[in-house]
């Protein structure tokens, strides 16, 4: 008798033990999910919207150049220029061609009020057809980034053979 005491005894202290023990992990747990449910709430005060930069204000001479007929495999180039016609220095902090058969130069320097700047594209007229492309310029006007865009077209002819070195030949 004393012994089937002393296993309910036994038994009622494991129970306890293990219910302690199971109520202390979940418990943790219903408070780690809920400031994680809580985290992923975010008041739309919070939301970061990605800011747009402005639309350049400098003064371009010529926003769009068209180059007419190009002989293939004779890069071409054309200088976009500007006047810096804002109250404050600025400076040139990116130009991004949009495709890889276009490269760029820029005035890397600051350009104060009322000085002129460029940007030059020059285009790898390596394929024939018409062909219309852009330079996306970034600057920092007015303390914040702005951006333009200045396009150029044309169309890419095959080489002229002379006429003579086929009578020749």
């Amino acid at each position: 008798m004393k012994s089937i005491k002393l296993s309910i005894a036994a038994l009622f202290i494991v129970s306890a033990s293990f219910a302690q023990v199971k109520d202390a992990k979940i418990a943790p747990l219903k408070e780690v999910k809920t400031e994680t449910a809580k985290a992923m709430q975010v008041a739309p005060a919070d939301v970061k919207v990605p800011v747009t930069p402005a639309q350049s204000v400098i003064k371009w001479d010529q926003e769009m150049h068209d180059f007419g007929d190009l002989e293939k495999g004779k890069p071409a180039t054309y200088e976009f220029s500007f006047t810096n016609n804002t109250k404050e220095t600025i400076l040139i902090t990116n130009v991004r061609p949009a495709c890889g058969c276009t490269a760029a130069n820029y005035t890397k320097t600051p350009i104060k009020p009322g000085e002129k700047g460029m940007v030059a594209a020059t285009f790898n007229a390596a394929n024939v057809g018409a062909f219309q492309k852009s330079v996306t310029i970034t600057t920092n006007e007015n303390g914040t980034e702005a951006v333009k865009t200045l396009s150029f077209k044309g169309k890419v002819l095959e080489p002229a053979t002379d006429k003579k070195e086929e009578i020749k030949s």
